[in-house]
């Protein structure tokens, strides 16, 4: 029975049959058993190319026998934050080792890469006489950052070093009490890259410091997976770098590693920090894991490559457009709402798991499907997806 109080909420049958016919309406996606590169997805098993498990982690078995020690020394959960009583030693210990990992003083871990990012952009603009200047393609969690902080705002074209430049050059730039240059280090719909050296070399000339989100370059780029300020050789003049631990690493969590002054200031600062529960220890030593295995066994993050390699170019040779990818996140562009849709629904029919990615999550006329590999594919894995790839992309008159 509808109630006067239920009827209030009316409005939302006509908001979701909008989503609806824009094709904006998000049916989840189920998942049986763990992220595997071969998984069961609604009842089906495909060729996972939408997965972030990059270096296939979530089913290692140093992995999960460290969550479960951890569960039995430290418990389910801290039923705390962490400026109250929600930081045990192995919270500590996992920001010591990040802070190794990425060559600085120190390092903070938050719930989310979104939390981080949200947090980071907060705390650190926090006047009106701040500026912020973000890449216009950066993701959605420094977007949203962006909004909270009380700096002004400036957006330049995607990668366009001019524009930042004249940006920095501006009367409100120059006048501004500190800028902060914001920008992903892989740009999590294209593939593509920052120019990290440009960009600190425009910093460093305009008095500006930089942070760099690396979530997709997290355990993929750099020496051991230690991000783009690595694989550029600038990570000593990133002041604020970002990565994150739900992706290559297999776990949950976002994390910023920098000067010891930062963190201190961070802990003390930033609302996701103080207002969110810490996280459980299973995911702790998860995380913790993680790192050791990206040491131990750099050949994932070769066969990561290797993989990455094989499905870009055989989706070249059968004629679909990557655009500019440069990193295992490699898009095949459409430029139709309904048609990659159409293509994504039609290879998970033939066994491959490939999700549209259409607007507003990119602009009207770049929708595409997005593919990620992992080192978990084989071989077989591959070239049976870009079988697929090639009978379906024909059928839709797709490809020649």
């Amino acid at each position: 029975m509808t109630t006067q109080t239920d009827s209030l909420m009316d409005f939302l049958d006509a908001e979701n049959a909008q989503l609806k016919a824009e094709g904006r309406f998000v049916r989840l996606r189920v998942l049986t058993g763990h992220q595997a590169p071969v998984s069961v997805v609604d009842g089906k098993r495909v060729v996972n190319l939408t997965s972030n498990n990059y270096l296939d982690l979530t089913g290692h078995p140093k992995l999960k026998a460290d969550a479960k020690a951890a569960i039995d020394s430290h418990g389910v959960g801290t039923a705390a934050v962490r400026p109250i009583i929600g930081t045990q030693d192995i919270h500590l210990a996992l920001e010591q080792k990040l802070a190794k990992f990425k060559g600085t003083e120190s390092a903070l871990v938050f719930q989310s890469g979104f939390t981080v990012n949200v947090a980071c952009c907060q705390s650190l603009m926090s006047d009106p006489k701040d500026l912020l200047i973000s890449d216009e393609l950066n993701h959605a969690s420094i977007i949203d950052g962006a909004r909270l902080a009380k700096a002004a705002r400036k957006v330049y074209p995607h990668k366009d070093m001019k524009a930042l430049q004249a940006i920095l050059e501006t009367p409100e730039a120059r006048s501004a009490r500190r800028k902060m240059i914001v920008t992903d280090g892989v740009f999590s719909m294209d593939g593509d890259l920052a120019p990290l050296p440009e960009i600190v070399d425009l910093a460093e000339r305009y008095g500006a410091f930089v942070m760099v989100d690396d979530a997709h370059a997290s355990g993929v780029m750099g020496e051991n997976g230690r991000g783009t300020p690595s694989h550029f050789k600038v990570a000593d003049r990133v002041q604020v770098s970002i990565g994150t631990l739900s992706k290559a690493v297999g776990s949950v969590g976002g994390y910023v590693a920098g000067q010891k002054r930062l963190i201190d200031y961070l802990t003390s600062t930033a609302r996701p920090f103080t207002f969110s529960s810490s996280h459980p220890p299973s995911v702790i030593a998860t995380c913790a894991a993680a790192i050791d295995v990206m040491l131990d066994e750099p050949q994932r993050i070769q066969k990561l490559w290797q993989n990455a390699a094989h499905l870009k170019e055989g989706l070249k040779k059968l004629g679909f457009d990557t655009g500019a990818s440069e990193t295992p996140i490699t898009p095949v562009l459409i430029g139709d709402t309904k048609k990659a849709q159409e293509f994504s629904a039609r290879l998970f029919d033939e066994g491959v798991f490939a999700l549209a990615i259409c607007f507003p999550i990119v602009a009207r006329g770049k929708d595409r499907l997005r593919t990620i590999v992992s080192s978990g594919h084989t071989a077989q894995d591959l070239d049976f997806a870009l079988e697929k790839f090639g009978k379906v992309g024909r059928e839709l008159g797709l490809i020649p």
